[in-house]
C-alpha cells in the first residue's frame, strides 16, 4: 500500500464514523418530528438548511467551479436513489422502533455484494454467497412470517420498507464510487440536496394541503401526506439541527468513500446499529425483541464477514500483481 493510501485510510475511517453518528442523530430527530409534520416538509427544511452548510464547504474545496459536471444524468439518478431510499426508510421509521428499522436497513452492504455480480461482473465465492444468505435470513426472522399480523408492531409492507430503502442505497453506493473519482464530496452532497428540495416541492404542490391523508389513521400515511403546518418555536431548533447534521453526515460519507476503498470504511457503518439501540432505549424506552437481536446478529455478522473477505481478496490480488511484476 502506498504512503498516500496509508494516510487516507485513517482519514476515511474518521469521516465514516462522524458520518454514521450524524445519520444516527438524524434518525432520532426525524422520528421525534414524525408525529406532527409531514415528511416532505421536514425533508425540505432539512435540505434548505443543509444546503447552506454544504455550499460553505464547496467554497473551501475549490469554489463554484467544482459544481460543474459532465455526468448530470448520473448525478440525477444517484440523487433520486438517495431520495427514494430516505423516503421509504423514514416512512417506516415513523412506526417501527429505531433499532428494528436500522437493522433492516443494514442489509444494504449485502445488496451491494449481490448486485456487484450482475452490475459490475464481479466473482463472488461460495463463502460470501453463504454470508449474504445468512444476512437475508436475519431479515426474514425479523419479519416474523410465522406470527399473526395483528401481533406485529406494523404492517408487513411497512416492515419491508427499510429493506427496499437498503436496495436503493446499495445502487447509489455503486454509483458513488464511480462518480467520486472525478467529483468533490461537497459537490456530491450539493447535487443530492437539490434533488431533495425539488422532490419535496413536488410533494408540496400535489399533497401539501393534506387531502390525501384525510380519513387515514395509519402513522406512516399521515407522516408522508399530512398537511404542512408552521413549526412550533421549539421544533425550529430541531429542524435547524437536523439540517446541520444532514450536511455534515452527507459530506463525511461522500468523503469517506472518496478517500478510502469501500472494503476498509464500510464495516465502520455498523457502529450505527448499537447507536440505534442506545437512542431507542434513551428516547423511547425501546429494547429489541429476541427476533430482532437474532436478526441484528445475523445481518451484522454476515455483513462484516463479506467486507473482511473482500479485503482479503484485494490483498491476494495485490500480492499476485507484485509477483508478476518481478
Amino acid at each position: 500500500m502506498s504512503t498516500a493510501a496509508l494516510l487516507r485510510s485513517p482519514a476515511g475511517i474518521l469521516f465514516i464514523l462522524v458520518g454514521v453518528l450524524g445519520i444516527s442523530v438524524n434518525d432520532v430527530l426525524i422520528k421525534l418530528l414524525s408525529g406532527g409534520y409531514p415528511l416532505h416538509q421536514v425533508v425540505l427544511t432539512r435540505s434548505l438548511i443543509g444546503l447552506v452548510f454544504i455550499l460553505f464547504m464547496v467554497r473551501i474545496e475549490g469554489g463554484w467551479s467544482i459544481l460543474k459536471t459532465r455526468q448530470p444524468i448520473l448525478h440525477a439518478m444517484r440523487g433520486l436513489l438517495v431520495v427514494f431510499s430516505n423516503m421509504t426508510y423514514f416512512v417506516a421509521l415513523a412506526v417501527l422502533p429505531l433499532a428494528d428499522a436500522t437493522a433492516l436497513f443494514f442489509v444494504a452492504p449485502l445488496f451491494i455484494t449481490a448486485l456487484s455480480i450482475p452490475i459490475l461482473g464481479e466473482k463472488v465465492g461460495p463463502l460470501r454467497i453463504a454470508a449474504v444468505t445468512a444476512g437475508f435470513a436475519g431479515v426474514v426472522i425479523m419479519q416474523r412470517p410465522w406470527a399473526d399480523s395483528g401481533t406485529l408492531q406494523a404492517d408487513r409492507l411497512v416492515m419491508l420498507l427499510p429493506v427496499l430503502s437498503a436496495f436503493a442505497y446499495a445502487l447509489m453506493q455503486i454509483m458513488t464510487r464511480k462518480l467520486g473519482a472525478s467529483t468533490k464530496a461537497s459537490a456530491l452532497a450539493v447535487y443530492i440536496q437539490i434533488i431533495f428540495i425539488l422532490v419535496s416541492l413536488g410533494f408540496f404542490a400535489v399533497a401539501g394541503d393534506g387531502r390525501f391523508a384525510e380519513g387515514s389513521s395509519d402513522p406512516s400515511v399521515q407522516f408522508l401526506l399530512r398537511a404542512w403546518i408552521w413549526p412550533d418555536p421549539g421544533d425550529l431548533w430541531l429542524l435547524l439541527g437536523l439540517g446541520a447534521v444532514t450536511a455534515v453526515a452527507g459530506y463525511c460519507l461522500s468523503q469517506a468513500y472518496r478517500l478510502t476503498d469501500a472494503a476498509t470504511v464500510a464495516p465502520f457503518e455498523y457502529v450505527g446499529l448499537p447507536l440505534s439501540v442506545l437512542w431507542g432505549w434513551l428516547f423511547w424506552s425501546e429494547l429489541p425483541s429476541s427476533e430482532v437481536w437474532i436478526g441484528i446478529a445475523l445481518i451484522m455478522g454476515s455483513g462484516l464477514f463479506v467486507f473482511l473477505r473482500e479485503k482479503q481478496k484485494a490483498r491476494r490480488v495485490a500480492r499476485a500483481g507484485v509477483k508478476r511484476r518481478f
